[in-house]
């Protein structure tokens, strides 16, 4: 994988990036963005493939993988929504397919809706974000007060220390992933050392505060009224993080009528659980858009520097 040259930076802070592209590539560009505490490496059986015939690009949003974790933003939805469509502006210059997991399916989905025309598709993989009716506040003074005691205890620092000390254990780590993948193969040591490296980074513990007080963002309903772009869901349906199965109905009620699905035999991150599967429904759904067989007449040079090394 190579790096985005050269540096890319966005509101003053350093951003890592990677792009691979062939000599003439098909159809519009992809942005591949992770989930939360991941990075640009969730995508490492992925971006070797889809760069045989495709530009692509993968980023790792601010607070997480390589990229700076600066104590100033508001992280959340919008803050995220911006870096990607900056980095379309300024750095792909052409429309672009952005393809997100989990919190980066959000940021994907956001980002896509305020692209316009500047979008050539979305593509969601066990994405997160709320739905409307989702967003109302419990009722009764018995629920209430279980929130709002919940989240006293939780913005404890010492609390949250403890949490974070813990949640960055290579232990921790490997027990997380093993329970949201089904197919275990894939969860090896290459896999945890790249989500723990960042955890070590200056920030990092600031930036683990962030969430519990991040935004829920705009709903996912008002997102999808406003998504002008072709949209593909890929679910992983044994999700044991989301509920995939009533996730799903809840998605075919408020998505586009031309939304395109696939549904596979795999947990929360299926694009590195099953990529093979993931690479084929992507590249046959890419195959289909507009003008999928045409080369693009602007676009970055190729990175000629050697590969960097791997990160998550």
């Amino acid at each position: 994988m190579r790096s985005c040259p050269p540096p890319w930076s966005f509101r003053g802070h350093a951003i890592h990036c990677l792009r691979r592209s062939p000599a003439r590539p098909l159809g519009p560009a992809i942005l591949l963005v992770h989930g939360f505490g991941a990075s640009t490496d969730h995508w490492r059986h992925n971006i070797p493939v889809l760069a045989e015939h495709h530009e692509v690009h993968a980023i790792d949003l601010l607070g997480f993988g390589r990229s700076a974790k600066p104590a100033g933003p508001e992280y959340g939805g919008a803050l995220w929504r911006d870096q990607l469509c900056a980095y379309v502006q300024e750095r792909i210059g052409r429309p672009t397919v952005l393809v997100g997991n989990s919190l980066g399916g959000f940021a994907a989905l956001a980002a896509g809706a305020a692209l316009g025309d500047q979008a050539a598709g979305v593509v969601l993989l066990n994405a997160a974000g709320p739905f409307s009716d989702e967003q109302i506040p419990p009722a009764g003074w018995g629920a209430i007060a279980r929130r709002t005691i919940g989240g006293a205890l939780l913005r404890s620092p010492v609390l949250q220390r403890l949490l974070f000390e813990n949640l960055r254990r290579p232990s921790t780590i490997r027990r997380t992933l093993r329970q949201v993948y089904v197919d275990r193969t894939n969860v090896d040591e290459e896999l945890v050392e790249a989500i723990r490296r960042p955890s070590l980074d200056p920030g990092a513990f600031g930036v683990f505060r962030t969430v519990f007080d991040i935004p829920r963002g705009q709903p996912l309903d008002e997102l999808f009224a406003q998504l002008e772009a072709p949209l593909l869901l890929l679910w992983g349906i044994r999700d044991p993080w989301i509920n995939a199965a009533g996730r799903r109905a809840a998605f075919q009620r408020h998505a586009p009528a031309a939304t395109s699905e696939v549904v596979l035999e795999a947990g929360h991150c299926p694009h590195d659980e099953v990529p093979d599967q993931v690479n084929r429904a992507l590249l046959a759904w890419l195959a289909a858009l507009p003008a999928a067989q045409t080369p693009p007449t602007v676009g970055m040079p190729a990175d000629p520097r050697p590969d960097a090394a791997p990160v998550l």
